[in-house]
């Protein structure tokens, strides 16, 4: 009796010590695979960008005679995750009616961003937030909300060219100088630009010891 209990306890031992050394490897591929992909971010990417484009701009409001004017934009991306970030950016541009108006203006944005596939060359991405805009001198000012999309191509090391549309509804009916209806004005904004990466070395540096503690651990010994 004491033989087939003896068995008995030594199977479920061996099972136990099956199932828990196969979860132990699945997480240990998991852990390996999340240190891989955050070492391709860093080795591609940073932990902060200077974020720089141009392009051209249209405004949707109550005249017909709308025309594209040139527009650029400045600012600076803070990663908080490899695939999320914060940035801030300022605009400049012009709202452009035929023959009637042409005022400038400027904006400045708050987003979050999300990239689809940080640890890739190229990723699709998104962005939406709000932003405070005004005509030049401060005459007039009102606030916005902004949605965008695009996507970046790493072309070197730490330098990312992107391609992006953008969205922006205005809190006011006054940005082209006109006001009839009862809908507030849309600006229209497509651009190129670049993504200039750094900071983050250190980061980079962390898990490449952890690459190899985890190659190291992994290291299967032969049996003769």
């Amino acid at each position: 009796m004491i033989p087939k209990f003896n068995a008995i306890v030594l199977s479920i031992a061996m099972i136990f010590i099956f199932f828990n050394s196969a979860f132990s490897q699945d997480e240990d591929a998991k852990s390996e695979k999340t240190i891989n992909r955050r070492y391709a971010f860093f080795n591609l990417r940073g932990s902060n960008a200077i974020d720089a484009a141009a392009g051209s701009l249209m405004v949707e409001g109550d005249s017909p005679k709308s025309e594209f004017a040139l527009y650029f934009r400045i600012g600076y991306k803070r990663h908080l995750t490899s695939h999320l970030n914060i940035n801030f950016t300022f605009n400049k541009y012009d709202v452009v009616i035929k023959e009637d108006y042409n005022e400038g203006f400027m904006s400045f944005d708050l987003n979050l961003e999300f990239l689809f596939s940080p640890s890739t060359k190229f990723t699709p991405f998104i962005y939406a937030g709000a932003g405070y805009n005004a005509s030049n001198y401060f005459v007039s000012t009102t606030y916005k909300a902004q949605g965008g999309i695009g996507f970046e191509f790493m072309v070197v090391e730490g330098v990312g060219l992107k391609l992006l549309g953008e969205y922006n509804y205005m809190l006011t009916d006054e940005i082209d100088g006109i006001i009839e209806g009862n809908t507030d004005d849309v600006l229209l904004r497509m651009g190129l630009g670049l993504n200039i990466y750094f900071g983050g070395n250190k980061k980079k540096e962390a898990l490449r010891r952890k690459m190899k503690t985890v190659i190291n651990s992994n290291l299967i010994i032969p049996y003769n």
